[in-house]
């Protein structure tokens, strides 16, 4: 609920955000063929008027939901960034639109649909990024998150593999979501242990001891 003490800046950007919160809910729960405007701009407590001027078509407002990873309150505990993750996933396997698959279908074989993706690609691994350590190699942490769900979505979407299709997406999650911790949550690196029979450079042994005498 917005307050007077809010610039209209800071209500139009609480608005798109209830918008896209509900919008989320929806396309998970039904899929983009079946969620429609009106539908979104109930959730939002909103007309549907504002969510076309504010995002102009279904598809664009699928897209934002889509690419805007929200990035988690600072006193969220480390499992946050990997449930928003999870759940813009659960989005994608709903259905995706037309024009979606037309894009992802022609991005290795056509320049302007490959810049297009690079670009949505490129502002979801800054996102993600973002919301990592810094000291931990957080664009490539959040290149290979993006990655790995890409290939999920493609692998189901797309290609329409029968072990992601006949699966449900609160399984393909549970699996998914060590992973995705793993590349999220930074660990101290460890020693690699010595192989057996590898000479130890710090620490020599004592001298052989001379053969017994007859």
């Amino acid at each position: 609920m917005s307050t007077p003490h809010q610039s209209r800046a800071d209500r139009r950007r609480a608005t798109e955000a209830r918008i896209l919160d509900g919008a989320r809910v929806l396309f998970a729960e039904r899929g983009f063929d079946r969620t429609t405007i009106r539908a979104v701009a109930t959730s939002a407590g909103v007309d549907p008027a504002l969510v076309m001027q504010y995002f102009g078509s279904k598809r664009e407002l699928f897209t934002a939901a889509v690419q805007a990873v929200p990035a988690p309150p600072p006193t969220a505990g480390p499992d946050a960034l990997v449930d928003q993750l999870l759940a813009t996933l659960g989005l994608k396997l709903g259905g995706l639109p037309e024009g979606t698959l037309a894009m992802m279908r022609s991005m290795l074989t056509d320049p302007a649909a490959a810049d297009h993706a690079r670009a949505a690609l490129g502002r979801q691994i800054d996102g993600i990024g973002a919301a990592l350590p810094t000291d931990a190699d957080p664009e490539l942490r959040a290149a290979l998150v993006v990655s790995t769900l890409l290939g999920v979505s493609v692998g189901h979407q797309l290609l329409g593999l029968s072990p992601l299709r006949d699966a449900s997406a609160d399984r393909i999650a549970a699996l998914l979501r060590p992973a995705l911790a793993a590349l999220t949550t930074p660990t101290p690196e460890r020693r690699q242990p010595v192989s057996p029979g590898t000479a130890s450079t710090s620490s020599p042994g004592p001298p052989p001891s001379p053969p017994a005498r007859t």
